[in-house]
């Protein structure tokens, strides 16, 4: 059970898969529906919203001048600031999701946004051979009722689709440690970190100083894997969470409720 109150936080994480709905069927060929994907944002009345995958990839790997799923957002998420990155375009890049988006009910202010290199781990895409292309990590503070708080977003490889995995090639993981060690703020981390043996992400941020709020529930509908994530430092304590069965993406939204400790 989620409970609401404006005194606490309420945080949204959601990989929405550039607006295509999920079709167990077809999951490739699912339509796109970006008007679901509002709607499902809009019915959980978060004050912080973080967005994964919220464009689709041109097939020569650039980026539209205006992101047009961003944009309708935005527009209808009115009382919100928000802040939008694309990472740097690349022809690697394969068709899929990219671009990262924090919505706040308080205003932003942006910090950072970090381009993560992938290694050079060579597969096999559609008979072609093929690099990964780097990640993204985004940063920016609030100001809650007097209190100045840090949200990072990110979105990391999946290095078990490559068959490996981000125990073999830490440094990705390693980057957003790192950037969890340097904050002296209450600070919260969203995002889909594409870990398939999910305990060592977590034991791993544990000793950083952060925990996550939930690690039991699977959050991707292809694969039984819990990959995305609300971790928080000791600033905060967890009041509720939720795992949302939503078929607005082949990722289901999290919901967690957090308040700033006494």
């Amino acid at each position: 059970m989620l409970i609401f109150s404006m005194k606490r936080l309420r945080i949204l994480q959601f990989n929405m898969q550039f607006g295509q709905v999920w079709d167990a069927a077809d999951p490739d060929n699912a339509p796109i529906n970006i008007e679901a994907t509002i709607a499902e944002i809009k019915r959980h009345y978060a004050d912080i919203i973080m967005l994964q995958e919220l464009e689709h990839v041109r097939p020569d790997g650039t980026h539209t001048p205006m992101p047009p799923n961003y944009s309708q957002i935005k527009q209808e998420l009115k009382g919100y600031d928000s802040t939008f990155s694309f990472p740097r375009p690349d022809p690697r890049e394969l068709p899929f999701g990219v671009g990262l988006a924090i919505f706040s009910r308080w205003p932003l202010e942006p910090l950072a946004c970090v381009n993560i290199s992938s290694p050079p781990i060579e597969f096999d895409f559609m008979g072609k051979i093929k690099t990964p292309t780097d990640r993204l990590m985004i940063s920016a503070d609030v100001t809650v009722e007097g209190q100045k708080v840090r949200l990072i977003n990110t979105h990391l490889l999946a290095f078990f689709m490559l068959k490996s995995s981000s125990e073999e090639n830490p440094g990705q993981r390693k980057l957003v440690e790192e950037e969890l060690r340097k904050s002296d703020l209450p600070t919260i981390l969203t995002g889909d970190f594409n870990v398939s043996k999910h305990q060592s992400l977590v034991d791993q941020f544990a000793a950083a100083g952060f925990s996550t709020a939930q690690s039991e529930e699977i959050t991707w509908q292809r694969m039984p894997f819990v990959l995305d994530h609300v971790f928080f430092n000791d600033a905060f304590r967890c009041v509720g969470h939720e795992v949302v069965q939503s078929p607005a993406s082949d990722h289901f939204p999290l919901v967690v409720d957090l308040e700033l400790s006494d």
